[in-house]
């Protein structure tokens, strides 16, 4: 069963890439920009059904830790994996303008859940 799982997962995942290279290219968007928001959505789909359903169960430790956790393995793990296979390009403008806002929205939960709870108006 694990390995069917880890089959169709990445036959999902080349589907994904394929399909949003080629939306890159159809409507001549830079895949940077469908990576930021096409793709990010796509593989982020997982962590948003689990952390639902930990907050519906009243987990709601195990939601911020799947959300805090997912986003550290994906950049420190992922990230350096993909280096270590092929060298990945680093553009100035993600160097200047989305490193700076990742590091921001990660700056800002930090901030909203000093007091001990993430609420509506936090969201």
């Amino acid at each position: 069963m694990f390995l069917a799982g880890l089959v169709a997962l990445v036959a999902g995942a080349d589907l994904l890439v394929r399909g949003a290279s080629r939306l890159a290219l159809s409507f001549g968007i830079s895949p940077l920009v469908v990576g930021l928001t096409i793709v990010a959505f796509g593989t982020s789909a997982p962590e948003m059904a689990v952390s639902a359903g930990a907050v519906l169960n009243g987990q709601t430790g195990l939601a911020m830790g799947n959300v805090v956790g997912s986003n550290i393995f994906n950049v420190l793990f992922i990230l350096g994996l993909s280096a270590l296979i092929t060298p990945l390009v680093v553009h100035v403008q993600l160097i200047r303008q989305e490193v700076p806002i990742m590091i921001g929205a990660s700056l800002l939960v930090l901030v909203l859940a000093l007091d001990g709870t993430l609420g509506l108006f936090d969201g």
